[in-house]
């Protein structure tokens, strides 16, 4: 929802101020609508036609690391969690308990991904419990020789990892692009899409161009800050991995 108003505050400020020049452009003086003006007003458009395009660039770059980066992590977490299972039934039946408790917290990842558009990187409460119980019943294992012992420790390592995991994607989740690199952008765009206006004829041509390309520039800033938030919008990080992962944990 918060990448939606963005999007369509981004739109008002580009698409108004290009007709909000275009309908006021005549009532300045005289002075002010000489061919020297315009020339002076296009070198402008032109800087941060410039300006803009270089940003815009970066933030596609680091949206798309960002997103390529999260989508990696979530494979290697589902990972992480399989063999996490297959350790603790290496270990024997006395680690039923806690793949039941790890079972049921990649159950509770799985439905709030399909449910809220939201996974993993969600730091509740009950996760972390869910986390802390297998910790807890690891912790309490009696293991009665060299087998299970590795198997515990490596159990213990394993559980570690994921935990790690999980808080990398949840401080991964906000994304990498500052708001107010954003505002910054925006701000440019609204001059030029001002400039666009500027002794411009009023006509439904000019008006249906001024609303259009302000739609499409919308669009493409609106893809770049939903790919930002891998987890949420259109755009989001697969849930398949984990899916996987809970299908293998319940065979």
């Amino acid at each position: 929802m918060g990448e939606v108003l963005a999007g369509l505050a981004i739109f008002a400020c580009l698409a108004g101020a290009s007709l909000v020049s275009l309908m006021v452009h005549e009532r300045f003086p005289a002075h002010h609508l000489g061919d020297d003006t315009s020339a002076v007003v296009r070198l402008a458009a032109n800087l941060f036609v410039v300006m803009s395009s270089l940003v815009l660039g970066l933030m596609i770059n680091s949206a798309k690391n960002t997103f390529e980066s999260i989508n990696g992590n979530v494979h290697s977490f589902a990972t992480d969690l399989i063999l996490l299972d297959r350790t603790l039934r290496h270990y024997g039946p006395e680690a039923d308990s806690a793949r039941q408790s790890l079972t049921a917290y990649l159950q509770r990842v799985v439905d709030t991904s399909t449910a809220d558009s939201d996974t993993t990187v969600v730091p509740n409460r009950l996760s972390e419990l869910l986390l802390n119980q297998v910790g807890d019943i690891l912790a309490a294992l009696s293991p009665t020789g060299a087998k299970q012992t590795a198997a515990q420790q490596a159990a213990t390592q394993q559980l570690q990892k994921v935990i790690e995991q999980r808080w990398i994607l949840a401080e991964q989740s906000e994304g990498a692009i500052p708001a107010p690199l954003i505002a910054l952008l925006v701000a440019w765009l609204t001059l030029i899409f001002a400039s666009f206006g500027f002794r411009a004829p009023r006509n439904g041509t000019i008006v249906f161009t001024c609303l259009i390309s302000g739609a499409l520039v919308t669009a493409a800033i609106y893809l770049i800050i939903d790919m930002n938030s891998p987890f949420s919008g259109p755009i989001q990080v697969s849930p398949a991995p984990l899916q996987r992962a809970l299908a293998e944990l319940t065979q």
